[in-house]
C-alpha cells in the first residue's frame, strides 16, 4: 500500500531510541523527510546517519530538552528552518519514574507533568498552525496502554497520559474541518530501553529477577511475547499517512491483546 504521504515532513520527538526511533525508521520508510530530536546530541546524529545511509530521505538532528516550553517552540522552528514546513508531529517522551503514589514528590509530578504533558501541549501549539493554514497535518501521540487500563506501581503515567488522551480527543473535535487528525498510539509491552528500567524497579520492588519480570509480562499477554519497536512504529506511520485520512480522535493499542476492555 502506498501511504501518500512521500516528501511530506515529520518531527519526532524523542528518536534517538526506542520507539521514536521505530517511528521515524518506519516514516523515512516511507519518503518522509525528517526531524529527529532528543537530549542526546551524539545517539541523534547516528541515528541521522542510518536513516539518511539506508533510505536516502534528508534528516535534521535537532538535540534540545522539550521539558522548558522553548524547547519545544525551538524544535518547531528548527524544522520550519530546514524544510519550510511541518506536516506531520510525533510526541514521544520518556516515561516517568515507577512508584506508587507515596513514592513521588510534588517536585516529582511537577517535573513528570512539564515531560509527559505540557511538551505535548507545547508542541501542539506551535506546529499546528502552520497544518492548519495548508489544511494538512497529523499528529500523533505515543503515550500508554496505561490509558486504557491502569499499570500497577505507574501512577504518574497512568494519571498523565490520561491528560493528553483528553487533551489530544479535544484538539480533534477542533481541527478535523482543516483536515488535521490527532490520535494517540498505545505501546504495551515493548522492548525499549523504558521496559528494561521498569523490569529493574520491578525486579527490586518484589525481590525477584529482570528476567521473571518479563517472563510475568509474556504470561499476561494473549500472544504470549513482548511487543518490538517496529510494530508499534508501522501503527503510528499508518495513523499519519494519506490512507488514515478519516481516522481521527482515537487511541490505538498496539499491546498484543494485552488490553482487557472492549473499546
Amino acid at each position: 500500500m502506498d501511504l501518500g504521504i512521500r516528501g511530506r515532513v515529520a518531527v519526532v520527538a524523542g528518536s534517538s531510541q526506542g520507539l521514536g526511533r521505530a517511528i521515524a525508521v518506519a516514516l523515512a520508510g516511507e519518503g518522509v523527510d525528517l526531524v529527529i530530536n532528543s537530549r542526546s546530541p551524539d545517539k541523534l546524529l547516528k541515528v541521522k546517519a542510518e536513516i539518511e545511509e539506508t533510505t536516502g530521505v534528508r534528516v535534521e538532528a535537532v538535540p534540545c530538552d522539550l521539558t522548558p516550553a522553548d524547547g519545544a517552540t525551538d524544535l518547531i522552528s528548527a524544522a520550519e528552518k530546514a524544510f519550510g514546513k511541518v506536516d506531520i508531529l510525533v510526541t514521544n517522551t520518556g516515561g516517568p519514574p515507577a512508584g506508587m503514589f507515596e513514592d513521588h514528590s510534588a517536585e516529582v509530578w511537577d517535573e513528570a507533568i512539564a515531560q509527559n504533558f505540557s511538551s505535548v501541549v507545547n508542541l501542539v501549539r506551535a506546529a499546528l498552525p502552520g497544518m492548519k493554514e495548508r489544511r494538512w497535518g497529523r499528529i500523533v501521540n505515543v503515550t500508554s496502554i496505561s490509558v486504557k487500563q491502569p499499570v500497577k506501581g505507574l501512577i504518574l503515567s497512568n494519571a498523565i497520559r490520561a491528560g493528553v488522551t483528553g487533551f489530544a480527543k479535544t484538539i480533534s473535535n477542533e481541527v478535523g474541518e482543516f483536515n488535521v487528525t490527532v490520535n494517540n498510539v498505545l505501546p504495551g509491552y515493548t522492548r525499549t530501553e523504558r521496559l528494561i528500567h521498569l523490569a529493574e524497579a520491578i525486579a527490586e520492588r518484589d525481590d525477584t529477577t529482570v528476567d521473571s519480570a518479563y517472563a510475568g509480562w509474556a504470561e499476561e499477554i494473549p500472544m504470549s511475547r513482548l511487543g518490538e519497536p517496529h510494530e508499534l512504529g508501522a501503527m503510528a506511520t499508518f495513523l499519519c499517512s494519506e490512507q488514515a485520512s478519516y481516522v481521527t480522535g482515537q487511541s490505538i493499542a498496539v499491546d498484543g491483546g494485552w488490553t482487557k476492555g472492549l473499546i
